[in-house]
């Protein structure tokens, strides 16, 4: 028989034409390696797989030290380096010495082996190129922006099984502009003081507050349209009606619900945040017969679609008033959600200027005409939102654009200005022409829109 020193080991390797072949072992018997491959064949390996000059040989090893036994024979002998592992486990090793997973003496003894073993050198060769891969040079962190356009793709693929009415929308879209605003302030900017102005008809009014009062408004004014959904009331069921009103008994009654309500934003935002988010989940669910349901501001009422829109214009304009406060920057509204903000200004002008006319701050009527009659109408222009055209005799007549007296173009600031009540109407920066009557009486009635 021949000893383990006399061959090439088997099929692990190319053998020499000169040397017999070899019976193989069991794999789990240890063997020595066979002797290495003479220098002009060890170009084809990596250099730091190259053979290096070993001691001249010796006496061959003692066949029968191979054998195990279960007997004590005196002292453990010195552990060989590297360690002689069989073929199956050196190649099993391979993916781990590629990821240099190794210790020390198992990447020692793959390496020793790859200087004689084409199939598992090559297969190492294809293991350290796919860990190149692995190790990119670009950064693993996600891209910012990832989130949202994941979620746009998948919007735009499959719509919401339950849509958010567009009026309902841009309600929702402001909200969270403003919640955005709110959500890194201290105490000390939720307790900073904020000047409310608007228009009460005849000349610029105010009231001060502080931010936590201003989301307080919001929440109670909101709260008008929350009770005609049926859903709680942040005042009781015996609240005020009007605005004006709830907005009064909530600062009075901030004292007496204790320090946190009259700061701390957890007792003003989060309550605000939910009920804006119950009232959009409500409209949703309800489908479109709920959009002409009437909610009651005081002496005027509105649809749920148009007090949706009422209520986004109302956060833009405090946005605006607390970000001047904390003097932050503040972006107007997307263009997609300014223009139903102005259509619902636009559609109120008419009952507005009728009732400043009885009231006896406009004009008489220059031509009665029958309801759904063409008659005298104003060219109103709002820059990046469009075109209205108001009936300045009678809000029951047909605006038409053959029939128009005067023309007021305004840009979008002037606009916001104008409505929210925070510039005199005869101040407003605006391009006119036409009837200055007829003018002046539109620009007063844009103003008067505005309230606490």
């Amino acid at each position: 028989m021949n000893s383990p020193s006399d061959g090439a080991g088997g099929t692990d390797g190319p053998g020499r034409g000169d040397e017999p072949p070899l019976t193989p072992e069991p794999a789990d018997t240890p063997r020595i390696p066979p002797p290495r491959p003479a220098a002009e064949d060890s170009g084809r390996w990596p250099t730091h797989w190259r053979p290096t000059p070993e001691p001249a040989p010796g006496p061959g090893p003692d066949p029968a030290s191979d054998a195990v036994s279960d007997a004590p024979s005196g002292p453990d002998p010195e552990p060989l380096d590297p360690p002689l592992l069989s073929h199956a486990v050196l190649k099993s090793l391979l993916g781990a010495w590629a990821l240099t997973a190794c210790p020390p003496e198992e990447t020692a003894a793959v390496e020793a082996h790859l200087n004689h073993c084409t199939p598992c050198a090559e297969e190492a060769l294809r293991l350290r190129e796919a860990v190149g891969l692995l190790h990119t040079e670009q950064s693993l962190d996600l891209d910012p922006l990832l989130r949202s356009r994941v979620l746009a793709g998948c919007l735009g693929r499959r719509p919401a099984r339950i849509p958010v009415p567009d009026w309902a929308g841009v309600y929702d879209a402001e909200a969270a502009r403003l919640d955005a605003l709110l959500r890194d302030m201290g105490e000390a900017e939720w307790r900073a003081p904020v000047r409310l102005r608007w228009f009460d008809g005849e000349r610029l009014v105010g009231r001060d507050t502080t931010v936590a009062g201003v989301i307080g408004h919001l929440m109670v004014v909101d709260g008008i349209l929350a009770a005609s959904l049926g859903l709680p009331d942040p005042l009781g069921a015996h609240a005020p009606g009007s605005p004006a009103d709830r907005t009064e008994a909530y600062w009075r009654g901030a004292p007496a619900r204790g320090p946190k309500a009259a700061g701390e934003p957890g007792a003003v935002r989060e309550p605000w945040r939910e009920q804006g988010h119950a009232l959009v989940r409500t409209v949703s669910f309800a489908g479109r017969g709920v959009r002409d349901l009437s909610v009651p501001y005081g002496d005027l009422s509105l649809p749920i679609r148009d007090s949706f829109l009422d209520r986004a214009f109302e956060c833009w304009v405090h946005a605006g008033d607390i970000a001047e406060a904390i003097d932050y920057p503040y972006e107007p509204p997307a263009s997609a959600h300014l223009r139903p903000m102005v259509d619902l200004c636009a559609r109120l002008l008419p009952d507005a200027l009728a009732e400043r006319r009885r009231a006896g701050l406009a004009g008489p009527p220059r031509r009665l005409v029958e309801a759904g009659a063409p008659g005298r109408t104003l060219h109103l222009e709002v820059e990046g939102s469009g075109d209205w055209y108001i009936p300045l005799d009678s809000p029951a007549a047909k605006p038409s654009p053959e029939d128009a007296v005067a023309h007021i173009a305004l840009d979008r600031e002037a606009f916001y200005q104008l409505a929210a009540g925070h510039v005199p109407p005869q101040e407003a920066a605006a391009g006119q022409l036409g009837d200055p009557e007829a003018i002046r009486d539109v620009l007063f009635a844009t103003a008067s829109l505005s309230r606490l």
